[in-house]
C-alpha cells in the first residue's frame, strides 16, 4: 500500500480535486457559423418576386411583385399574400395602383412599399392603395425600412440618396457617393444599416461590388461595418436576431452572414435574383424571394 507523507498527500489532493473542477468547466469555443435547411417553396402566383415580409398582426407574409421591367410605369406590379407553410393565399392582394413594387415595411396598419419613383401607403385592412409620396428625381426606389418612431427609409439605387418620409414629409434625407449605390436597408436604433450595391459599370454590373454600411441619425456619417472590403452586389439586410446580419447578393445569388465586427462568412450559393428576404427570428425561419425564378424559397435554421 502507498504511503504518502502530509505534504504529497495535500499536493495530490488539490491535483485531484482541480482535475475534477476542469473536467466539469464547460469550454469556450467560437460562434458557430449559421446554418440552414431547405423548406417549402412556393411557385405558384408570382411575377419577379422582389421583397417579402412579415405581416405579424395577421400572421401572414406579404410578397412584392414586379412583372416586368422594375422601371417601367406599367401598372403591371402586384402584391400577394402566403401563409406561413407556402401557401399562396391571394395572388392578387392588391392589385391597382402599383407598377414595379420592391421593398416594404409596417408601420401600425399601413404597408409602405417602395415603386420606382414613389413610396406608396396601403390602408392593409381595406387592402387599398391610400396615398402615394411622389420622390423627385428619384430612379429606382428600392428597400423600405422604419424605425421605432415610424420615420420610413427608402433607398434610391440609381442616385446614391436615401430618402425619409418624416414628419409627413417625403424628403431626401441623405445623398452621397460613399452610399456606393444604396439597396438593403435595415433601421436599428442608433444607426441606419445599409447594404449597398457597388459601383456600377454596364446597367447592373459592377467595377466594385459593394459592402455593408452604417449611417449614424444624427451626424449621417457613413462608416463601413469591417474592413470595407467588397463583398456583392447586396440587396436585403435582415437581422439574425442577435448583432449580426443576413445579407443576399442578387447577381451572385448568394447569402452572407455579418457578425457585428463585419466579420463574413458565406452561408449559401443559389441563383441569381436572391432578392429582399426577411428572416422570422422566432420561427427561425428565413424567406427568400428569389427573383429569377418566380419563386419564394423557406429555408429552417438548424
Amino acid at each position: 500500500m502507498l504511503k504518502l507523507n502530509p505534504l504529497t498527500h495535500t499536493l495530490f489532493a488539490v491535483i485531484v480535486y482541480h482535475s475534477s473542477a476542469l473536467a466539469e468547466s464547460p469550454v469556450k469555443s467560437e460562434p458557430s457559423t449559421p446554418s440552414f435547411s431547405p423548406g417549402w417553396t412556393l411557385s405558384q402566383g408570382l411575377k419577379q418576386p422582389e421583397s417579402v415580409i412579415y405581416d405579424v398582426t395577421r400572421s401572414r407574409l406579404i410578397v412584392s411583385n414586379v412583372q416586368g421591367k422594375p422601371t417601367h410605369k406599367d401598372g403591371k406590379g402586384y402584391l400577394s399574400t402566403v401563409s406561413l407553410d407556402g401557401k399562396l393565399l391571394k395572388e392578387k392582394w392588391i392589385a391597382k395602383g402599383l407598377n414595379a413594387p420592391k421593398g416594404m415595411a409596417i408601420v401600425g396598419d399601413t404597408l409602405y412599399v417602395s415603386d420606382i419613383d414613389a413610396l406608396v401607403a396601403i390602408d392593409i385592412n381595406k387592402a387599398q392603395v391610400i396615398k402615394r409620396y411622389e420622390a423627385k428625381n428619384a430612379r429606382f426606389l428600392n428597400d423600405v425600412t422604419a424605425d421605432k418612431a415610424g420615420n420610413i427609409y427608402v433607398s434610391d439605387l440609381l442616385t446614391d440618396t436615401i430618402h425619409c418620409l418624416c414628419n409627413s414629409q417625403f424628403k431626401i434625407w441623405l445623398q452621397n457617393a460613399a452610399l456606393i449605390n444604396p439597396n438593403g436597408l435595415l433601421a436599428e436604433e442608433k444607426r441606419l444599416v445599409v447594404g449597398s450595391w457597388g459601383v456600377m459599370t454596364d446597367g447592373f454590373n459592377t467595377k466594385t461590388p459593394g459592402h455593408l454600411l452604417a449611417v449614424d441619425y444624427a451626424s449621417k456619417k457613413i462608416t463601413p461595418i469591417g474592413d470595407g472590403k467588397p463583398v456583392g452586389n447586396l440587396d436585403g439586410v435582415e437581422s439574425d436576431g442577435a448583432s449580426g446580419y443576413y445579407v443576399t447578393d442578387w447577381m451572385a445569388g448568394k447569402l452572407f452572414h455579418f457578425d457585428a465586427t463585419g466579420k463574413v462568412q458565406l452561408l449559401m450559393s443559389l441563383k441569381q435574383g436572391s432578392a429582399d428576404h426577411a428572416y422570422l427570428n422566432d420561427k427561425k425561419i428565413l424567406l427568400i424571394p428569389m427573383m429569377n425564378d418566380n419563386q419564394l424559397r423557406a429555408f429552417k435554421k438548424n
